[in-house]
């Protein structure tokens, strides 16, 4: 794909900002460039009031990631929930009228009839935290800090509460190419559960697993965009 230049817009996982993927613009190879997309409710859109719901989330964010890559081929990345996003996101893209991506990389999810049975919405805290611990395979250091995880755990709780309540709003397969992506130790997504997203795509599928587990992405994010720039 990058013999003339891609453009890999990267959607956030629960909890997480575009500047996750800031840091990835490092680390692309030539012809491709990282585009972060920026969420309500986190970093610099602090103050504004986050999603709730990930189809509505696509509908309002396709213009503006339209208007970020005017120019070349595209594709969506997501991990987890960010996955989701990006297939609902790249059903409304499809259906715009404009340029479809070029393809669609889920990393780390389930596909979108195939959500998991446990939840962490309606636990108390501590529960809470220990239960997305257990989803993600990592606890983030912030939230042992009490006053950071005060102004984390709104915009966290809303996150996952989206994910888990998350219903597919299109159901037709898409025109467009899908690569699943998972870690090899992922306990929380297995093989199996991953390569359900062959049928949301009419054209090609592939599925590909790197070391590591359900947060592989974080630690080898130079393996992860290689393999991306050669699909």
């Amino acid at each position: 794909m990058t013999d003339t230049g891609l453009s890999l817009v990267c959607l956030p996982f629960a909890g997480s900002g575009a500047g996750f993927f800031r840091d990835w613009k490092r680390h692309a190879p030539v012809g491709l460039t990282v585009v972060p997309v920026q969420l309500p409710g986190r970093e610099e859109a602090f103050t504004e009031e986050p999603f709730t719901d990930l189809g509505e989330a696509a509908k309002q964010l396709a213009p503006a990631v339209a208007a970020q890559v005017p120019n070349g081929p595209y594709a969506l990345f997501g991990h987890s929930m960010g996955a989701l996003l990006a297939y609902e996101l790249a059903q409304q893209l499809v259906r715009s009228g404009g340029p479809a991506p070029a393809g669609l990389f889920v990393s780390g999810s389930a596909g979108p009839e195939g959500m998991r049975a446990e939840r962490a919405t309606g636990l108390d805290d501590d529960a809470f935290v220990e239960r997305v611990r257990e989803f993600a395979g990592f606890r983030h250091e912030a939230l042992d800090d009490e006053d950071l995880r005060e102004v984390l755990l709104p915009l966290l709780r809303a996150d996952v509460a989206m994910h888990e309540n998350y219903q597919p709003v299109f159901h037709e397969p898409l025109p467009i190419p899908i690569t699943a992506l998972r870690g090899g130790r992922d306990t929380l997504v297995t093989a199996e559960q991953a390569q359900q997203w062959r049928s949301c795509t009419r054209e090609y599928f592939q599925y590909a697993e790197l070391p590591g587990g359900h947060m592989y992405l974080a630690e080898l994010p130079q393996l992860l965009l290689r393999l991306i720039a050669g699909c």
